[in-house]
Parts: structure tokens; C-alpha cells; sequence
């Protein structure tokens, strides 16, 4: 590479306070050192990893593995960094699982391509040879599918693919969460899988117990008990209103003049006919069962309870519109009598005792409900947050096997297949493309070497029969035994071990776009902050006399 030689002032082109960093040193190699040590910060929590804890910026405590809540926590500031952690956010919200793969994977090319350039090569040829390299994969990764969810109405076919993903946040329980998750998925599956809603199966955390008293309730569970004196009705028509409960209030003030106590006492009570009237209006319709998402008023309450109906108050907006979704309500933003297809309908509505805790259960019985709630029981509030992560996790795997459902072996396994077929691919290219194609396929080595490393096992050792098992044929099925119970290497396909070949497909394609992306700056030009000087902080010693 060529000495660094300084420059003369030239004009100033820019105002005081602007940072130009340019040239392979300064731009190329500082960010490329930026996404390693990001890719660093969550490469001990791939696999059966170690937890974080992560204090964020409201002082909100997390403990956990999962590298999307990790990288979403944590505040990136370096515009290079910030460009994986893109990547690693458009899997989440593409796939829902992977995050990881994508910001290790881009780490470990961008690491690569740093000794090549140390080497001598231009990014330009680098990011040819990525390209050609990522190409070839991809078509490599088609031919490693080893199985495919053949039925997804079969609960041991969604188990087989759910399985892997829980294991690698909740390992140890992965059987009896994966029972979890295809149970509600089951619950929720339209006839046609393609549709698969994620957003169907809804989790509801309540402290105490084990995870082992976790179930699944058909419809929605709601961690709080109904208002009223009524905690039950079956067969109930449902109205859901987003206002408030009570007398609206005016727009402007008014002031009235009372002579004595007989227009006083009318005064009040034409506001309580008012209500009453209301009310009776709504009970006249049929409804049983009314939601809001607003406060309720005492008068309101009286005449609620005084007719028979019971009310339940949610807050979420969102509860509120899953809520709808499930009884066929139309949310009503007036109080009044809602119109026949504005109600919903309810087969049942009750509160049941689960642990200390009374909750409230909206249930469909004969009808497949549009949405089943994974009640988790957990000793702490910390817990119950990771594994309603791997619950999620569980789901998006499921909505990835609707839409494509072939398999490829896990436990990496398919990356070191990867890294064998792109390297004799590299062998076989001319010309200068052929050692960034080389440095592509090794930079797959630190998926088996980060599973090996994590499980504590000796990683050379453990590299080095994989790479014997995979020379031996082309199947592809050998990975990382993270129980080391042999000799660290297992069958991935006979052990049960596999990966959603569409969630692969998209990790190697948003972590090689980051890498090319990355290597394609070489200047980085930041403006001085806006909102001029900070005000000075407080003496952290102020009491100290």
C-alpha cells in the first residue's frame, strides 16, 4: 500500500467543525474495523450464546442474546456501523430470526477484505470478486436443501422446522416451546398458508410459576379483570367504543345560574336521564360484553352494571384492533347504540385465576378463532421478555414455511458446504477476482467456528473434522454437536437440526449488500451537530463539602 504522505492546506471548502476522512486508511479501514468490533459485541450470543445486558437510554434493563433487541438497544453512532445494523433490521422485519448471521457474516467479510487490501487490491476488485463469489452461493445454498415441511397443517412438520430456531435462544426448552408455538400456529392457520399472519398469535406474560405451566388459550387473553360487578357472559353480542364512557364534555365553557335547590337537583338529574338512556339504548341492541380504550365515568358504571353488561377496559390501541379482529366488532369512536354490523359477537367471555393473577378470556369455541394467546409463566420479569423473543422467533419461522418450505442443514453445516464449493469455484477463476472469491468462501468459517467457540469447545480441533467430514462427500449435512458428546461433529439432517433455507438466502443477501456498500465509501465527509454547544453538565461531586 502507498505511504501516507501529509498535504498542504489548501482552500477551505467547508465551515469550522466539518470531519473529512478519505483515502483506504482513514475511511476504508476505520470502517471496516467499526462493523468488526460491532460484529464482535454480538458474536459470543450466536447459537447457543452467552446473554448481554443491556442498560438503554431510559435506564430500562435487558437481559438477553437476541441480537435484534441488542443492536435496537444499543445507540450506533459510526456511519459504517450503521449501515450493517440497516441490514441486520431489514432481516428482523423481512424474516423475524437470523439478525446475527447477517451482522457476524458481514463482520467477518469486511475483516477479509481488510487483509486484501493490506495485500494490495483495490476495493473495486474486492467487491467484483464478492460479487461473483455471493452468486455463486446462492445458487450452491439451492442445492443444500435436505427436507421441506411437507403438510403445514401437521404439528410435527411445524415442530421439525420451529425446533432449531427456540433452541438457539432458549436452549434446553426448545421442545416444549416449539409444542407451544405450533399449537398456537395450528390455531390460527387459514386455509390457505400463504396468509399466515404472525401478528395472529399474540403472547401474554404472567409472573410466577414455571415455564413448564405455559399453555396456549384460543382467542385473547387480557392481563387484567373485567370493571364492573359482571365477569361473565356466553353467547354475547360485543360493542367496542375507543371513547370515553361517560358525558362528553363541551368545547367551551359555560357558566349556569341555579335560584335554588329544585333546578340543582334537575340540573343533574337531566345529565343521568341522559346517560341512562344511553346505556338502556346499548342494552336494547342485544350487546352483552362492551370494550373500550378509554376511561369509564361512575354514573356510566351504575347504569353498566344496573343492566347486566360487562365492561372491560383496554388501553393498547393495538390490543384493541387484534380485539375487533377476533369478534368482528367495528371500533365506534361515539357513545350510543352501535348498528347490527358494527357488533361483534363473543362465544365466551370469563375470568380465570392463572397463578395469583385474574385474567380475562375472549374465546371462540366452534369457529378456528382469528387469534390464539401464548400465556408464559415465568419467576421473572427479564425471563419472561427472552422467552416471548423465542416464541417470536417460532412464529416467523412458521410464516417463512408457508411461503417456502425447504430446509437446509443447521449447526453449520450448509456454511461450511458453502465455504468448500465457492472456494473450489475460486480455484477455478483467473485473474485477480479469484482472491476475493477465496476470501469470501473462508469468511463462511465463522459460523462453525463461532457455534464451536460459544458451546466451549475447542474450535481448530472441531474446524478441522468438519472440514475432513465435508471433503469426504457432497451431502453437507455435517455441523457443530454443541452437547460435544463424539467428537464435536454431528449429522445435522439425522439429528434433526435445520435452517429455513429462505431465511439464509436472505442473510447472505443483506450482509454481502452492507459489505459491498461499505467498501464502496472511500470518504466520509460529517457536518458539525446542529443545536450548538451542550449546556454544561452537573458536577458529578456536588455534595462533597
Amino acid at each position: 500500500m502507498s505511504l501516507k504522505l501529509p498535504k498542504a492546506a489548501g482552500p477551505q471548502l467547508f465551515k469550522d467543525g466539518y470531519k473529512i476522512a478519505q483515502g483506504t486508511d482513514d475511511a476504508v479501514v476505520r470502517n471496516i474495523q467499526a462493523v468488526h468490533e460491532l460484529a464482535g459485541i454480538v458474536r459470543t450470543s450466536f447459537g447457543n450464546g452467552r446473554n448481554k445486558i443491556i442498560i438503554n437510554h431510559i435506564g430500562k434493563l435487558f437481559i438477553t442474546n437476541d441480537a435484534a433487541t441488542i443492536i435496537r438497544e444499543l445507540d450506533v453512532v459510526h456511519p459504517a456501523a450503521r449501515l450493517v445494523v440497516m441490514s441486520s433490521q431489514q432481516q428482523e422485519s423481512e424474516m423475524g430470526d437470523a439478525t446475527n448471521l447477517v451482522l457476524i457474516f458481514a463482520g467477518e467479510l469486511l475483516n477479509k477484505a481488510e487483509s486484501l487490501i493490506r495485500m494490495g487490491l483495490h476495493p473495486s476488485e474486492i467487491t467484483q470478486g464478492y460479487e461473483m463469489a455471493y452468486d455463486f452461493a446462492l445458487k450452491a445454498l439451492e442445492e443444500l436443501v435436505v427436507d421441506r415441511v411437507a403438510d403445514l397443517s401437521s404439528k410435527d412438520e411445524l415442530i421439525k422446522a420451529i425446533t432449531t430456531a427456540i433452541s438457539s435462544k432458549q436452549y434446553g426448552n426448545e421442545d416444549f416451546l416449539a409444542d407451544l408455538v405450533a399449537d398456537a400456529a395450528l390455531t390460527v392457520m387459514p386455509k390457505n398458508p400463504v396468509n399466515f399472519n404472525v401478528d395472529n398469535v399474540r403472547v401474554v406474560k404472567i409472573m410466577g410459576g414455571s415455564l413448564y405451566d405455559s399453555k396456549v388459550v384460543r382467542g385473547m387473553v387480557f392481563a387484567r379483570t373485567p370493571e364492573g360487578d359482571v365477569t361473565k357472559a356466553s353467547k354475547a353480542k360485543v360493542a367496542v367504543f375507543t371513547c370515553p364512557l361517560d358525558i362528553s364534555q363541551t368545547e367551551t365553557k359555560g357558566t349556569v345560574l341555579l335560584h335554588n335547590a329544585k333546578e340543582m337537583l334537575d340540573f343533574t338529574k337531566g345529565e343521568e336521564n341522559q346517560l341512562e338512556a344511553m346505556v338502556k339504548e346499548i342494552a336494547d341492541s342485544g350487546v352483552r360484553v362492551v370494550v373500550t380504550g378509554s376511561s369509564i365515568g361512575e354514573l356510566t358504571m351504575h347504569y353498566l352494571n344496573r343492566f347486566g353488561i360487562l365492561v372491560i377496559k383496554i388501553l393498547s390501541k393495538f390490543d384493541l384492533r387484534r380485539l375487533c379482529r377476533v369478534v368482528g366488532a367495528t371500533p365506534l369512536a361515539r357513545l350510543g347504540a352501535p348498528m347490527p354490523d358494527e357488533m361483534g359477537s363473543v362465544d365466551v367471555v370469563e375470568t380465570v385465576e392463572i397463578g395469583g393473577d385474574r385474567v380475562t378470556v375472549f374465546r371462540q369455541e366452534n369457529d378456528i378463532t382469528k387469534t390464539a394467546t401464548v400465556v408464559l409463566r415465568g419467576a421473572t420479569q427479564n425471563y419472561l421478555d427472552d422467552v416471548e423473543r423465542a416464541i417470536d422467533d417460532g412464529v416467523n419461522v412458521v410464516k417463512a414455511v408457508a411461503k417456502d418450505p425447504r430446509l437446509v442443514p443447521g449447526a453449520g453445516a450448509t456454511e461450511m458446504e458453502l465455504l468448500k464449493r465457492v472456494m473450489a469455484y475460486g480455484e477455478k477463476t483467473p485473474g485477480l477476482n479469484q482472491h476475493a472469491i477465496k476470501k469470501f468462501a473462508e469468511a463462511f468459517e465463522v459460523i462453525p467456528r463461532t457455534l464451536a467457540e460459544n458451546a466451549g469447545m475447542d474450535a481448530t480441533e472441531v474446524l478441522s473434522r468438519l472440514y475432513a467430514a465435508h471433503h469426504k462427500n457432497d451431502e453437507g449435512v455435517v455441523g457443530v454437536d454443541v452437547e460435544d458428546e463424539k467428537d464435536g461433529t454431528v449429522d445435522a439432517k439425522a439429528a434433526g437440526i435445520l435452517d429455513v433455507l429462505s431465511m439464509k438466502h436472505w442473510a447472505l443477501k443483506l450482509a454481502t449488500d452492507a459489505t459491498l456498500t461499505v467498501l464502496r465509501v472511500d470518504q466520509i465527509i460529517m457536518s458539525k451537530a446542529a443545536g450548538g454547544p451542550k449546556p454544561p453538565g452537573q458536577n458529578p461531586n456536588w455534595d462533597e463539602d
